[in-house]
């Protein structure tokens, strides 16, 4: 970035018609920030927060402020961590993999061939990037049954007591059928903001454009909350019977318990 700012104010920086950060206070820092000592040099260079920083965070701030989402995304970091914490369980991960394409090769339920069924892993979330979270979701939904099984075996066979406590945990809450619901319903969710993320990074986009694609993507979001319960309950059923997850009885009446 040095060399970049260097070059540009040997080349001349009147020039300069617009600039764009994230939320860093180093960046966009109304008297020291790096937008603030171009603009002392080149009044023309108007700065504008980046959209697709500035939607990552109002995600971030959103999903804290909702309690079953908080406790989503802390199981599924808590989850991925206890799978990748090491090589040697990341190498478990990948024979789990082999030994399941193998088997649904085997049962005809996938095809084989050159460019498919290649080895996955799973995504780390990470809050500066909203949009790790949704390779994060969709990667552990794709290596559920693998991740399952490395999980099963830390929890007996983990070297320490703590190693197995923690697959235990994890275990429990990654095969509950509030956990798959929500993991299913923010993939839905997401597979719409992401789009909308990485569309707002694209060099070529104005504001104009910008702000209908953000008005496209709350329509499909109320669309989604209007006529989507039927399809999204399919799907996480479906996936609760092919991992063996118990699903609950929706005709009964529901009660609120507080632990």
């Amino acid at each position: 970035m040095a060399i970049v700012v260097r070059f540009v104010d040997q080349d001349g920086v009147q020039d300069i018609r617009g600039q764009g950060y994230d939320g860093a206070s180093n960046m966009h820092g109304e008297w020291n920030g790096l937008q603030a000592l171009l603009l002392k040099e080149c009044a023309y260079a108007y700065y504008i927060h980046c959209f697709a920083h500035q939607l990552q965070l109002a995600l971030l701030a959103a999903s804290k402020d909702a309690t079953e989402v908080h406790n989503f995304f802390k199981t599924l970091n808590f989850v991925v961590n206890v799978i990748s914490s090491s090589s040697k369980r990341n190498d478990q991960l990948q024979d789990a993999q082999i030994a399941e394409i193998s088997h649904l090769t085997e049962a005809g339920e996938i095809k084989s061939g050159k460019g498919i069924n290649q080895i996955q892993t799973l995504q780390r979330p990470g809050d500066t990037r909203w949009s790790s979270h949704f390779k994060s979701i969709y990667s552990l939904i794709r290596l559920f049954g693998p991740s399952f099984v490395v999980l099963n075996d830390i929890a007996i066979k983990g070297s320490t007591f703590s190693q197995r406590g923690d697959a235990v945990y994890a275990l429990t809450h990654a095969i509950s059928f509030n956990f798959v619901i929500v993991i299913h319903m923010m993939k839905e969710i997401m597979g719409i903001t992401d789009k909308l993320c990485q569309t707002l990074q694209q060099k070529s986009i104005d504001i104009v454009n910008a702000l209908s694609l953000v008005s496209t993507a709350k329509k499909f979001i109320q669309k989604l909350r209007d006529e989507g319960w039927q399809s999204l309950l399919d799907q996480v059923v479906c996936f609760c019977e092919k991992n063996s997850i118990p699903v609950p009885n929706m005709n009964e009446t529901y009660r609120y318990v507080i632990h």
